[in-house]
């Protein structure tokens, strides 16, 4: 038999549980399917975890350099069990707000299962128990998310990590080798740097990070060498073997080949959607050729009742993302509205360290689109707070168009580089020209003041 409702909601990730509730509170029953853990890969895999893991990284990195600050210590040992228990202990917190938010709302049924599409609008779910119950609902929402992708290259009785793995991990690797370049990759890449390991990065491409601009590659390559990792460009992975208790990588770059020793290999080369689980062709629902599920800016899919959100529509894999596209379908589903994803800023920050905060237009986007432009760029070491803190790392630049003195968009690799960045996205989103922040007054000495200088230092 098929159970009835009136609302599925697949996946109890940062969009699906607020959705769910809504719904349900809007006097629609509900059913809200999860095959992992509530709280999606945010919660579980993603930001909370490994920004948890970060902190753990920043203090070990501060106490070797507390000798810089007049501060004598010992030796620093990091003791990565009671790292990784730490991290449990606030994921669990976190997961369990949210499965109790779930647990006190009337209307939500939380099933735990795998899903998959049997027909227009129905699914079939395989229960933990092993049995499977057959649902139905005229309205449909997909919240199903990505997981890492496989590895690209052969492993001949090689256990890779991937960005999960990795963090369950109870002793520093005394050799880490990181196939990826990208933003997850140098999270754990320097992260495992400051606990201890030796570290080396293969990046397939010519710079880290291909989706910025060069000159903050470039600035990003030159801090993960000056905190010791081996960063390898353009170079290719070949193969990966066990070897005497290790791992051997044969890898190919303009030099030819060569091979890395290391003892534990963390591939971070990308992550692909769920929905070759959930088959969503059987009731017919569009899909691209990647897998990412086929929606519009009101976040419809090609079958009317059937809405996808977060990860799995191939926007940016970002959880405040995630969350305005549950704004997006709350408006329109509860509220009469009628909004869209179209034209959204979509910040971001990696977090490394320092930390780089990106929204808006590149120098190099706003270029390739034809825009008459001006770019202010000034190095962190200009900064008054940041000399003051003994964290000079960096520099900031923002894009600003030359007729309009709009701000287009900014990168800030330094101190703080998300907040600061957030504060030009205000500036942006409130319709504010540069002059507005270059003529404000901060309060001194705060990172804020950084902005009366930058906007005074156009190239």
């Amino acid at each position: 038999m098929t159970a009835t409702h009136d609302a599925i909601v697949i996946g109890a990730g940062q969009a699906g549980v607020p959705l769910a509730t809504g719904l349900a509170r809007a006097g629609k029953k509900t059913a809200l399917i999860e095959a992992d853990e509530v709280g999606g890969t945010c919660i579980n895999y993603g930001c909370t975890p490994t920004k948890t893991m970060v902190a753990s990284a920043r203090v070990a990195y501060l106490a070797r350099r507390a000798a810089d600050y007049g501060v004598r210590t010992g030796p620093v040992d990091v003791d990565l069990g009671v790292v990784r228990q730490r991290k449990r202990d606030v994921v669990q917190s976190f997961r369990q707000g949210g499965l109790s938010r779930i647990e006190s709302t009337p209307g939500v049924e939380l099933i735990f299962g795998e899903a998959r599409f049997v027909g227009d609008k129905r699914l079939e779910v395989a229960l933990r128990d092993g049995s499977r119950v057959e649902l139905s609902a005229d309205l449909v929402v997909i919240n199903a998310g990505l997981r890492p992708a496989p590895p690209p290259l052969p492993l001949y009785e090689v256990q890779p990590l991937d960005s999960s793995s990795i963090m369950e991990l109870d002793r520093v690797p005394e050799r880490l080798l990181v196939l990826g370049g990208s933003y997850v990759g140098l999270e754990f890449a320097q992260m495992f740097r400051r606990f201890g390991s030796q570290v080396t990065v293969i990046e397939l491409g010519p710079r880290l990070m291909p989706r910025e601009d060069p000159d903050v590659s470039n600035a990003v390559a030159d801090v993960m060498r000056e905190d010791g990792l081996e960063i390898l460009l353009q170079t290719a992975a070949q193969s990966a073997r066990r070897v005497d208790g290790g791992i051997e990588l044969r890898v190919a770059g303009a030099d030819g080949e060569r091979l890395l020793s290391g003892t534990q290999l963390l591939v971070a080369a990308g992550r692909v959607p769920n929905t070759d689980r959930l088959d969503p062709g059987a009731a017919g629902i569009e899909t691209d050729k990647r897998g990412y599920i086929v929606v519009n800016d009101r976040l419809e899919a090609s079958v009317p009742g059937v809405y996808a959100v977060g990860d799995v529509t191939g926007e940016p894999a970002f959880t405040h993302i995630s969350y305005d596209d549950y704004r997006i379908l709350r408006a329109n589903l509860l509220e009469g509205g009628s909004l869209s994803r179209a034209g959204r800023l979509v910040p971001y920050t990696v977090f490394i360290d320092p930390q780089l905060g990106r929204v808006g237009m590149s120098e190099q986007e706003a270029r390739d689109a034809g825009r008459n432009v001006r770019v202010a760029r000034m190095p962190m070491d200009w900064v008054a707070r940041a000399l003051e803190v003994g964290e000079p790392r960096g520099f900031m630049k923002a894009v600003v168009d030359t007729e309009t003195d709009e701000i287009l968009g900014c990168a800030v690799f330094g101190i703080e580089g998300g907040e600061l960045m957030s504060m030009m996205e205000i500036a942006m989103l409130a319709g504010l020209p540069y002059p507005a922040l270059r003529d404000a007054v901060f309060a001194h000495p705060l990172l804020a003041e950084s902005l009366n200088n930058l906007f005074s230092n156009f190239q």
